[in-house]
């Protein structure tokens, strides 16, 4: 029997405006509050509320069989405390469902801090934790790192700050060497030198059948129907014990939009696979249980993440305007926190990875998904409006 594992990761980004230099040391307002707000309240409707209503009756007429799982950054909690109050209540009713629904940890920023600063990642930890204790009622045991950024130093971390699990991305590079039996994300590994801390990984190809390939005409398999994809993990070989799902919770309503028939495929395909033999849901905090503790180790021997074909971190540092604004970023962090307050919630918020992400010049496909999401005309638009607003907040921080 394979164990289904979805897992969403629901995100939004306090956005920079286009900031100009003569702005500097002028204003001190640096976040695109009606463009957030507009997005924000846009996918709630597109996506949040229709997607958790729709777990929300699937998980109630299988009487909790359905289990999902959810990771929710710290931008956007406070976007819906904010803007979309009926999301975060909606989330709030799935947190109310017991056993089916679990919520994972992550950094409050959604930021690259794991791989930045030790000590602010712990930082942000802990206020993700704090605020889903105080939004959910819950206290996570799995962590996801941002867009599932996964090397030695950050299992170290993660292992360090108690959590019993970590996900990652099922990436070729780590399951697939030269001279090796090739391996899959159907079982439970760990990252070689922390075995205690259990490694459930993404398998990349039947999530993105969901998540990129449902709406292309293209593909071989489009349309892509929910009897097709429930037999398709059900004839998945005996040694894949489990399936992660993961995926970008806005590809419901948002990404793939309800004409393309995602949310249909997707009522249908929880009904059918609770009612499967070879198929059971199952959370990430019950894999371990489910699979035992014995986990195989995995060298990761570069960071690895689930952003592009790369599935690196080439998305974020891929070029020279995306390393300076990166290093200039976090060269303020230690300015920051000793400001407290207001000061450094607002250089934590320019933390969040997509700030970086928005600088790419990556062309063909990766460069088209880049531009989807992008709020400026180019990506050096995005340098120069976070680099004045770095220059901005510099002036403004005690020496």
């Amino acid at each position: 029997m394979t164990a289904i594992t979805f897992y969403f990761q629901v995100h939004q980004p306090f956005r920079v405006r286009p900031y100009g230099f003569a702005e500097i040391g002028e204003r001190h307002d640096y976040f695109d509050d009606w463009l957030n707000e507009d997005v924000v309240k846009r996918v709630t409707r597109l996506c949040y509320l229709p997607m958790n209503a729709l777990l929300e009756r699937a998980i109630e007429r299988s009487e909790g069989r359905v289990k999902v799982a959810f990771s929710i950054s710290g931008t956007a909690l406070r976007q819906f405390e904010r803007w979309a109050p009926e999301a975060l209540e909606s989330f709030a009713r799935l947190a109310q469902l017991g056993d089916a629904v679990e919520f994972l940890c992550e950094t409050s920023r959604h930021s690259l801090a794991a791989i930045a600063c030790e000590e602010e990642f712990a930082a942000q930890v802990a206020e993700q934790r704090a605020l889903l204790e105080r939004h959910l009622g819950v206290r996570p045991t799995t962590f996801r790192n941002t867009e599932l950024i996964l090397s030695p130093d950050v299992a170290r971390q993660v292992e360090a700050l108690g959590f019993d699990l970590l996900v990652g991305e099922g990436a070729d590079g780590l399951l697939r060497r030269p001279g090796e039996p090739a391996r899959h994300p159907g079982q439970l590994f760990h990252v070689e030198g922390v075995p205690g801390l259990p490694l459930l990984l993404r398998d990349y190809v039947r999530s993105d059948d969901i998540a990129f390939r449902f709406s292309n005409p293209d593909w071989d398999e489009h349309p892509l129907f929910a009897p097709t994809f429930t037999r398709w993990l059900e004839e998945l070989p005996e040694e894949r014990r489990v399936c992660g799902l993961f995926m970008d919770y806005e590809t419901f309503g948002e990404h793939q939009p309800a004409s393309t028939g995602v949310f249909e495929f997707m009522e249908e395909f929880l009904r059918l696979a609770d009612r499967s033999e070879q198929l059971r849901f199952c959370r990430p905090r019950d894999v371990v249980e489910l699979l035992g503790s014995s986990t195989s180790a995995l060298e990761v021997e570069r960071p690895y993440s689930w952003a592009d074909a790369e599935r690196d971190l080439s998305a974020w540092l891929g070029n020279h305007m995306q390393r300076a604004a990166h290093a200039a970023i976090h060269d303020l962090g230690p300015r920051a926190r000793a400001a407290g307050g207001d000061l450094l919630d607002e250089w934590r918020d320019l933390t969040t990875s997509d700030h970086v992400y928005y600088m790419s010049t990556k062309f063909a496909s990766d460069g088209d998904v880049h531009e989807y999401f992008s709020p400026y005309s180019t990506p050096h638009d995005a340098y120069l409006a976070v680099m004045n607003v770095l220059e901005d907040l510099e002036r403004r921080l005690p020496a």
